[in-house]
């Protein structure tokens, strides 16, 4: 039984985070030879930034299908809005300028992105617009999902 808004968006949003998920505890198990990518952190930080990643997916996944399920209706609206309010944000101000350093890349105005090199291999490339449209398509999935459960009439109080 769908309880609020479509539930098309918030699945498509779950899915998005589950693989957001695996793709981050398949980073942290297997980093790779230089995960920091000659950052100026360590191992550590980069386990405990892609931990806080997975957590916040976690939490998010619970909260996208708490708008859709009847035993969401339980949850205060508070709890779900701030956190969708926040990851659509999130997300936002992540995918679009990604696509817009798509545009860039794809054109070749740009080939190595905003602040890329001009030489990136044709691997790099698709890495980055592959990374920058699955960004795009969460904010999509995230701002639509909350903008339905906004639209939604509040709960009455019993």
């Amino acid at each position: 039984m769908r309880v609020h808004g479509s539930a098309r968006w918030a699945y498509g949003m779950v899915a998005w985070l589950v693989f957001f998920v695996v793709s981050h505890v398949l980073a942290v198990f297997f980093p790779g030879d230089d995960p920091t990518g000659d950052g100026p952190w360590d191992l550590r930080a980069y386990v405990i930034f892609n931990v806080v990643l997975i957590l916040m997916a976690a939490v998010g996944t619970a909260v996208v299908v708490a708008t859709v399920r009847p035993w969401g209706r339980r949850v205060p609206r508070w709890v779900l809005l701030t956190p969708l309010w926040f990851g659509s944000t999130l997300l936002v101000v992540r995918g679009i300028p990604g696509m817009v350093e798509n545009l860039l890349m794809a054109t070749g105005i740009r080939r190595g992105g905003f602040v890329g090199a001009e030489d990136i291999s044709t691997t790099e490339l698709w890495a980055g617009l592959g990374i920058n449209t699955y960004f795009f398509v969460g904010a999509v999935l995230l701002v639509v999902t909350t903008a339905s459960y906004v639209r939604q009439q509040p709960r009455s109080r019993r």
